[in-house]
């Protein structure tokens, strides 16, 4: 700056040096470092805000297990471990606690318990979350030997929130958190994307550090990510809940709502006809 605006070299040029050292450290310098802040905080949210979206998107698509008659277990040591059935359509079917890892005598109990529900429900797959105590309770189910039962380990992140929703005391009104988590981690083995969707996006385990990103573009994206994974894949109509069917193209959460109640009230649907009866 002074090549640029000096050319003597008297008292009148000393004051404007002067000038330009003061200005530059006091006001130029800051301002250019916070622009230059800004600009490079920016970059790095749209790229962490990319890679929340696009594991969320994972998440999302993970390839369902399908339609089988399904055991769940909530993991944990003290409390013990919150099992529930359930049916091909994820309907809840019986529910109660093990405590394979309070001593042996519990441990024998537990054994009993859940060979006995096995058995009864014809159980075709295990899922167990991946919390407090999952190792643990896998290596446990493993020993058992059960026949012809696929054993998975699921990510529970956001159960817990789930379990204290509004959608989940509208589906289960007269159940306990614990009982809702648990067949939250038996659906999500059954058919990701379903049970996904009625989790807030942020709530599923996209990554780290989500709180120190512009949280409106964030919400945006994993918002649009939800939408366009639900749109690759479709819905079933006849089975799909509220939730998910809200993030269809052309519907909404009313629209939704309608096309279930129709369904609840006269069956299932046979043709586009009756779909059109739906209105809001």
């Amino acid at each position: 700056m002074e090549k640029a605006f000096l050319t003597g070299n008297n008292d009148a040029a000393n004051q404007v040096r002067q000038a330009i050292s003061d200005g530059y450290k006091r006001l130029l310098r800051p301002s250019m470092e916070t622009e230059v802040r800004l600009l490079t905080k920016k970059r790095a949210d749209e790229e962490a805000i990319r890679v929340f979206a696009e594991n969320a998107r994972q998440l999302l698509l993970a390839a369902p297990l399908g339609q089988k008659r399904t055991m769940a277990i909530d993991p944990g040591f003290r409390t013990g471990c919150k099992l529930v059935c359930l049916d091909e359509q994820g309907k809840l079917l019986e529910y109660t606690a093990v405590f394979p890892h309070t001593g042996a005598g519990q441990a024998k109990e537990a054994e009993k318990t859940v060979e006995h529900l096995f058995k009864k429900y014809d159980i075709q797959a295990i899922a167990i979350g991946n919390g407090t105590a999952g190792r643990e309770t896998e290596a446990f189910v493993r020993k058992l030997n059960l026949p012809a039962a696929e054993i998975v380990m699921v990510n529970e992140s956001g159960a817990s929130i789930y379990s204290a929703s509004d959608v989940a005391r509208e589906e289960f009104p007269d159940k306990d958190v614990t009982v809702r988590g648990a067949v939250s981690i038996g659906r999500r083995l059954m058919d990701p994307l379903a049970e996904l969707v009625k989790i807030d996006p942020k709530s599923i385990g996209v990554g780290q550090y989500q709180h120190d990103v512009d949280q409106n573009k964030l919400q945006a994206s994993l918002d649009d990510t939800v939408i366009s994974a639900v749109n690759a894949v479709g819905v079933e109509l006849n089975t799909a809940s509220k939730q998910i069917l809200a993030y269809v193209s052309g519907l909404g959460p009313q629209l939704a709502q309608k096309i279930v109640e129709y369904r609840d009230e006269n069956g299932a649907f046979k043709n586009a006809t009756n779909l059109k009866k739906c209105h809001v």
